[in-house]
């Protein structure tokens, strides 16, 4: 096999991409993967940051997904504590709504469908005495607790790319494919870089994990029409100021039988979401529009004492879900389950098309996909990635105060809030971000908050970092902490360093 010829190529740098680089690469197969912009810079990073069963998609009858979505979550637990936690949700029962005898049955079925051994189990809550029903209305006065886990989305995707890149797969971000077809047995991929420079490599299949851009890729990268369709449905979120003391998020049921969250966001914070809404434009420039707005805070409204108003969201983000079309009638019936279709006869080169999924399911996507190319592919290994950590994972479910303990040691000068969020955004590897550090001054230049020389170079080189936004918004959230001059001079800096040449390849 040649230098630029590939047993797989990826088109697609989100979670469903970069998680199907990593399991082929652990199984022994020579991986590319090209993703236009930065990784996870679409539906991955826009997600409600959460590993769950999907309580309310029961309601649809969707048994096998949150059979395994439930399975799944302590799988991703144990896979990387540093980015996932579990997280207890409170459900005020609203009288005007779903009866509790039915919530009760769900949540019976919740607990019991995926086999927890790690996360504590649903229990009642008397509001008029426990402080979650603090922040709510005198109205809600019983309602249930359960879990399931928080994770940092993007960061996700990056750690999947970070393993697939250490076992051997070819990682290319701000690489666009141009087109691709079909070639003595082969695909053929042209392919352009973010200055314009072009490249073919040719690869045994073909994954299209564009995400949102599943369909328009096979009609204007390959010039053939879908035969499958994909809804598109817009997810919006707002950020707000802290809205409760205590660290569980809320579920709210609201009376169109939609649900939102309003979960504990980055200590200070608390994030709002999600709307459901069908999406007809480019899925590149979607952005929450007015009503989407008004829709989450009279939502929350309809639940808290403290109203919060138009002038207390901080900030604001939309995604794109690539939803197979299952012909449901409203946005948040259409099944978050993913379809894997693989196309070519006899003689030609696969081409596996991904729709729809959810990230909790990422990694059974992955090996699902494997599956269906195995028998094409021949030889490949067995899946290997249910009981693997990702880079940095390689300690227990609940040890990253252990580990900041650990790392502090040596360390006086740094803060321990600073170590804290070190290790839950690197792991064990934030190690290596301190490497020969003691003091504040061994970091470097301070570009605001806690955000220092030493971690963005260590982005730039480890994780494909190339702009402000992908350090501030995706590998981190400190863009709510730094001001728009900050962010500014921090893109500044990092373009000096690529410019000379600076930057490892990632």
């Amino acid at each position: 096999m040649g230098k630029h010829d590939y047993d797989i190529a990826i088109v697609g740098g989100g979670v469903n991409g970069c998680g199907i680089a990593r399991d082929a690469a652990g199984r022994g197969l020579k991986v590319f993967l090209c993703e236009k912009d930065d990784l996870a810079s679409a539906t991955s990073s826009a997600s409600t940051k959460l590993v769950h069963g999907g309580l309310r998609y029961l309601e649809y009858y969707e048994f096998r997904l949150v059979r395994e979505a439930l399975i799944e979550r302590e799988v991703l637990l144990r896979m990387a504590p540093h980015i996932i936690w579990p997280l207890r949700f409170v459900l005020p029962h609203h009288k005007g709504l779903r009866p509790a005898w039915l919530i009760r049955l769900g949540l019976f079925l919740y607990d019991h469908l995926g086999g927890r051994k790690i996360l504590p189990p649903t229990r009642g809550l008397d509001l008029r005495r426990d402080p979650a029903g603090a922040p709510l209305t005198e109205t809600f006065t019983k309602g249930f607790e359960y879990s399931d886990c928080w994770v940092e989305d993007s960061r996700l995707v990056v750690l999947n790319a970070r393993d697939a890149a250490e076992r051997g797969a070819e990682i290319r971000t701000r690489t666009r494919c141009v087109s691709a077809k079909r070639e003595n047995g082969r695909w053929r991929l042209l392919l352009e870089n973010a200055e314009g420079g072009r490249e073919e490599i040719t690869a045994r299949s073909l994954v299209n994990a564009s995400g949102p851009w599943v369909s328009s890729f096979l009609t204007e990268g390959l010039g053939v029409n879908a035969a499958d369709r994909i809804r598109l449905v817009k997810g919006s979120h707002i950020i707000v100021p802290r809205l409760f003391e205590h660290d569980r998020c809320y579920i709210f049921q609201n009376s169109d039988g939609r649900i939102i969250f309003a979960i504990p966001y980055e200590q200070d914070f608390t994030l709002i979401g999600t709307t459901d809404e069908d999406y007809q434009e480019d899925p590149g420039e979607v952005a929450i529009s007015e009503s989407e707005i008004d829709y989450l805070i009279a939502s929350l409204n309809a639940y808290l004492k403290q109203l919060v108003k138009r002038e207390d969201v901080v900030a604001t983000y939309s995604g794109v879900r690539p939803l197979y079309d299952d012909g449901a009638s409203a946005a948040q019936e259409a099944t978050r389950d993913y379809v894997l279709k693989l196309e070519g006869g006899e003689g030609e080169a696969p081409l596996l098309n991904i729709f729809g999924g959810k990230i909790t399911t990422y990694r059974r996507l992955a090996e699902a996909a494997l599956e269906k190319l195995g028998p094409v592919l021949g030889g490949i290994r067995k899946p290997w990635t249910a009981g693997a950590s990702l880079p940095g994972g390689d300690f227990p479910w609940n040890g990253a105060e252990t580990l900041a303990d650990e790392l502090a040691k040596g360390r006086p000068g740094l803060e321990r809030k600073h170590i804290r969020r070190l290790v839950r955004a690197y792991g064990t590897r934030a190690a290596r971000v301190l490497d020969g550090v003691s003091a504040k001054e061994d970091l470097g230049r301070c570009f605001g908050a806690d955000l220092y020389e030493r971690e963005v170079a260590y982005l730039m080189d480890q994780e494909w970092a190339r702009k402000a936004r992908d350090v501030v918004w995706r590998r981190s959230k400190l863009a709510l902490r730094l001001s728009e001059e900050e962010v500014a001079a921090l893109d500044g800096w990092m373009r000096a360093r690529l410019a000379e040449g600076k930057t490892s390849a990632a």
